[in-house]
């Protein structure tokens, strides 16, 4: 049935209401673009920031090919491992006249070091002198490290000579007094189907007639020590040199940046490092078990460097970075992330990543089973910083650094 003309008319000219809201869609419109505007040059920004972020994770290739690895939940810091200030006592020796005196011997009042420039430094009393260059110049910089030579373990030998495991060139002995060297083993020699990479620390026989040293890795040299420990690869060795026929033999493999070493008493064993483990293995080298391997502590607060006798008859053994319990250890966290390993690698150099390392100083005595006796702390390196070894002469421990400019004096009477 058709609807009346007049009924359609008032519909479709129905009247409007006019009030303050019949604008709105005017401004809501203008609102959503101006929105639409930041956000596509927000996103735009964003993209060409990211865009080389995204370039270095996905195309760059890292320079690490870390495995991942389990370590136990690190000791509590409590008993003989609690923390104190005790190495804030430490005095500071020849600050910035010396860098990176790593490794210490003495040789009765006087005292011998290597130092980040490839020097062997002689310190007698105050007076500090040049004893001999194992490398060519120019020194001073990372990228110059393998032709300058850097002096790490520093020995006194049975004829009162000094050995000492160069880094980049090999196994040296040199005269304390003319400062005369010989070079006893090159980094050139092959041994086992490998080159020696990165000597790092060695002992020697009362008789002289056997050295046993460190080489941390087949792969890195010592100014990549980050990415070796990044890395976690069970490519060191433990190698003995004989010095009557001039051989050198692998005595075990197949650790993980073995580091600082020290012979048992009895001369059949000595003592390693396993840093990136944070344990201390017992390399059995003579005797009735040699060629095999057992571990003297395990699951250390810290990552281990050099191995020294102490007057007591145990072990001095420094760390410059722990693993604090209560509290957070990034290298234990990483341990089973080797995809974050990488990552930090391509978007980091080094230098920078050391930046986030938290220093941290301990010096632990152990004894013979292991058991630790005392530890000596500095948080955040404040005093004591970057430690790589705890030589005792004296009543004084002397802490050498691998990378800090001076060395330590610690008065054992006051501690």
């Amino acid at each position: 049935m058709n609807e009346p003309e007049g009924l359609r008319f008032r519909r479709i000219n129905r009247p409007q209401i006019i009030t303050d809201e019949t604008h709105e869609p005017q401004y809501k419109g203008t609102s959503t673009y101006s929105g639409k505007v930041f956000r596509v040059t927000l996103l735009t920004l964003g993209g060409f920031l990211l865009f080389p972020l995204l370039v270095v994770v996905f195309l760059l290739e890292s320079p690490i090919q870390p495995e991942a690895f389990s370590l136990n939940e690190p000791p509590f810091m409590t008993g003989c491992f609690e923390p104190n200030l005790k190495l804030r006592q430490a005095e500071r020796l020849f600050e910035d006249q010396l860098i990176g005196p790593e490794s210490i011997a003495n040789i009765g009042d006087v005292l011998y070091t290597g130092t980040a420039d490839g020097k062997i430094v002689k310190i007698d009393g105050r007076k500090m002198s040049v004893l001999a260059t194992l490398g060519k110049p120019p020194c001073g910089s990372r990228e110059q490290e393998h032709v300058c030579g850097r002096p790490l373990g520093i020995r006194v030998g049975s004829n009162g000579t000094l050995f000492v495991a160069d880094a980049y060139l090999g196994l040296f002995e040199v005269n304390p007094v003319t400062g005369e060297s010989t070079l006893l083993v090159s980094t050139r020699k092959m041994v086992g189907g490998r080159r020696l990479s990165f000597i790092n620390d060695m002992d020697v026989t009362q008789d002289g007639k056997k050295v046993y040293f460190t080489d941390s890795s087949s792969r890195w040299q010592r100014r990549d020590y980050l990415s070796l420990i990044m890395e976690a690869t069970a490519d060191g060795r433990v190698l003995e040199y004989d010095t009557e026929t001039k051989e050198v033999t692998v005595m075990m493999e197949n650790l993980r940046f073995p580091n600082g070493i020290q012979l048992f008493p009895d001369e059949e064993s000595v003592l390693v490092a396993e840093t990136t483990m944070a344990r201390i293995r017992r390399v059995h080298v003579a005797g009735l078990n040699k060629g095999g391997m057992d571990t003297f502590i395990d699951n250390l607060p810290g990552f281990p460097d050099n191995i020294r006798r102490s007057s007591s008859g145990g072990y001095w053994v420094v760390m410059s970075a722990v693993r604090p319990n209560p509290g957070f250890s990034m290298l234990d966290f990483l341990s089973q992330r080797p995809w974050i390993k990488k990552l930090l690698f391509k978007l980091f150099s080094q230098d920078m990543m050391m930046k986030f390392v938290p220093r941290y100083s301990l010096v632990v005595e152990l004894q013979d089973g292991g058991t630790c006796v005392r530890s000596f702390h500095d948080p955040h390196g404040m005093v004591a910083a970057h430690i790589s070894e705890a030589h005792e002469y004296n009543g004084h421990l002397y802490l050498g650094s691998f990378r800090s400019p001076y060395l330590c004096k610690l008065d054992l009477s006051k501690v």
